[in-house]
Formats: structure tokens, C-alpha cells, sequence
């Protein structure tokens, strides 16, 4: 539980770390929308090597990115075995009753692996070089325009900015739960389907219980603090693009025309 990384910021001094909290949130966006247009290994592989590139100037070691993708393999490996099990297509390589897996399919499944693992790294890589706060204001300014019909910009920044913080908090605490019940003789992976749900449910109301105790004194704490909707305030920490910044969007533009005349020539 506490190796998810999404949701998780660690300070640092990297290049990828000094970069205005626009530009990363920018360049996640592109990517994830470039992500949708892949359809072959070329792609994918220029892609990839984005990435990795990416990962590389943060500074970070990659099995940090490797435990924080653990967690959700399964959900992966599930949408993978989906693809894998009810793409139609030909030939048919193996045929079990009504469900075939064929060669489109087998293509198609191991694509959309690539692609979940991808996006997910790049989104770990935003949120982990980003402090909450900096998505939050980065948001507030980039959907600046939509407060002129009446879009509640801040709020919905704020609500994803707790949101953001909440994740991390929650699984540290499930951990923490979780060992406390080991230690009391509990166990979550002996036994039958019916008796591991069963043990989840000791686990999911103090767990529930204390998100709604944080909730409550994150609430008393905005309210004691005079925070108001609707109220224009100032900012502490003012975003400004700067050279690196730059530098960024020139990168992120040559990978998206490469990208584009991979996907041509492909």
C-alpha cells in the first residue's frame, strides 16, 4: 500500500523539479492525449524513451517508479487479459469454448499494457516533483478563463489538490491499520476468497473512521483560518515561466512532430 507513488511528492533540486507546475501538468496532458494516437511499436518505443528520459532528470532511481507500479499490476494484468480474451480478429491462435485469443489480440493486450504503464509513470513523475499546493494553483491558472462563466476554478483546484494529498495519507494509514491487526494475529492473505473479504472489514472502518476525522479537522482548520469561496486572495509563491521552462515546451514539441511523423511513416 504505502509504495503508491501518485500522490506523493519528493523534494528535490532536478531539472524536472524546477520546472513550473504549468509546464509539467501541460506536458502530462499532451503526452496522455499523444498516448492515444499510438498504434504501433515505433510509437510506443519513441514513447518510451521519453519517459525514461524524463525519469532520468528527476533525479529519482527508477525502482522508485518500478514499487509505485506494483500496486496496481493487477489492474493492469486484469485489463490486459480483457483485451487479451475478447479482441476479435485473425488467425486464431488459441481457442478455449466461446473465448479465442488471436494475434490482433495478443497485439492489442500487450499495446494497452505499454500504454497504461506510460501513462501511469508520467502522471507519478508530475505528482512526485509537484507539491499539491503548486497543482493547485498550476489548475487555478490554467483554467483561468473558464471563471468568466462562472466555473468555480479555485474550488475544483483545491478539491483535487486534497484529493492529491489525501491518497498518499490514506494508504500510509491502511498500512499502518494493517500491521497493527497482523500484530493482534490477523491475516489478509490466508484462506478462501470469502474469508480475505471478511478480514478487509476490520480494516475498512477505522479506516473510514479516521478519513472522516481528517476530514473533519482539515475543515475546522480552513474555517479558523478565515477561508472563504468565491474570495480573490493573494498568492505566496507566484508561477512564472522561466528559461527552463522554455527549454521544456521546445522538448515537448519536438517529441510530439517526431511522434506525429513516427505515426505517418508507421
Amino acid at each position: 500500500m504505502n509504495n503508491i507513488m501518485i500522490g506523493r511528492f519528493i523534494p528535490g533540486e532536478s531539472f524536472i523539479h524546477r520546472l513550473d507546475p504549468r509546464t509539467k501538468m501541460i506536458a502530462t496532458f499532451v503526452y496522455i492525449f499523444v498516448m492515444l494516437w499510438a498504434d504501433s511499436w515505433q510509437t510506443y518505443l519513441w514513447a518510451a524513451i521519453f519517459i525514461f528520459a524524463s525519469i532520468k532528470l528527476t533525479s529519482q532511481p527508477l525502482k522508485l517508479y518500478w514499487d509505485g507500479l506494483k500496486p496496481i499490476f493487477c489492474l493492469i494484468l486484469f485489463t490486459v487479459v480483457l483485451q487479451l480474451l475478447f479482441t476479435p480478429g485473425t488467425p486464431t491462435l488459441l481457442k478455449i469454448g466461446p473465448l479465442q485469443i488471436t494475434t490482433t489480440g495478443v497485439v492489442n493486450a500487450v499495446y494497452v499494457m505499454i500504454r497504461f504503464i506510460l501513462i501511469i509513470l508520467m502522471s507519478t513523475i508530475l505528482t512526485l516533483t509537484t507539491p499539491p499546493t503548486s497543482i493547485a494553483n498550476a489548475i487555478e491558472s490554467l483554467l483561468k478563463p473558464l471563471k468568466k462563466i462562472r466555473v468555480p476554478v479555485a474550488e475544483l483546484a483545491l478539491m483535487l489538490s486534497i484529493a492529491l494529498r489525501f491518497v498518499p495519507l490514506l494508504m500510509d494509514e491502511t498500512q499502518k491499520i494493517m500491521n497493527a491487526q497482523k500484530s493482534r494475529g490477523m491475516s489478509f492473505s490466508s484462506g478462501g476468497p470469502i474469508k480475505r473479504a471478511k478480514a478487509i472489514i476490520p480494516l475498512l472502518i477505522p479506516l473510514f473512521i479516521g478519513a472522516l476525522q481528517r476530514a473533519l479537522d482539515l475543515a475546522n482548520a480552513m474555517e479558523v483560518r478565515g477561508f472563504k469561496d468565491a474570495v480573490q486572495r493573494t498568492k505566496y509563491r507566484v508561477l512564472k515561466y522561466n528559461r527552463v521552462d522554455y527549454f521544456a515546451f521546445g522538448c515537448l514539441g519536438v517529441f510530439t512532430v517526431i511522434f506525429i511523423g513516427i505515426k505517418l511513416i508507421s
